[in-house]
């Protein structure tokens, strides 16, 4: 009987355990395709100079790395594309990659951009990264970084 007892714990233990793991995937999979598309909504916002999903996914104590090495904050970010200084006429994202981590995530992907800062022509490919963490069940941006490819 006892033999018995032990052989259904473990299997109710297991059982528990896959459930959990599966939940967990696609709570895993649920989160990668919301963070796929607070991505395309920020790509969105620069093409057509809305600043509000960055007003929105940003924290207060964002920390942002353009491609030139300059450290900016929130509130830089969103006066650059609200005065039109930030100016998109393209971007082709490619390569997404999304890695969750709990209430932690990181979104790697390529661009090839048209963009212009202040009137002059920054255009070109860049890599980016982009740290979110998830409060009070909504997913913001932390930190990001953007890399230029060189021209080979």
């Amino acid at each position: 009987m006892k033999s018995m007892l032990a052989l259904i714990a473990v299997a109710i233990t297991a059982s528990s355990f896959g459930q959990t793991s599966s939940n967990s995937n696609k709570q895993s999979a649920d989160d990668e395709q919301s963070l796929i598309q607070i991505e395309q909504e920020l790509v969105n916002g620069l093409l057509a100079g809305d600043a509000s999903a960055f007003d929105r996914y940003l924290t207060d104590t964002s920390t942002f790395t353009d491609p030139d090495g300059t450290v900016m904050d929130k509130s830089r970010i969103v006066s650059d594309i609200k005065s039109g200084d930030l100016k998109f006429q393209s971007s082709k994202p490619n390569d997404m990659k999304v890695q969750v981590y709990g209430d932690a995530a990181v979104a790697t992907y390529g661009s090839t951009d048209k963009v212009s800062y202040k009137g002059k022509d920054i255009s070109g490919r860049f890599r980016w990264t982009d740290v979110f963490v998830k409060r009070n069940g909504r997913w913001q941006i932390v930190a990001g970084q953007g890399t230029r490819i060189s021209q080979q």
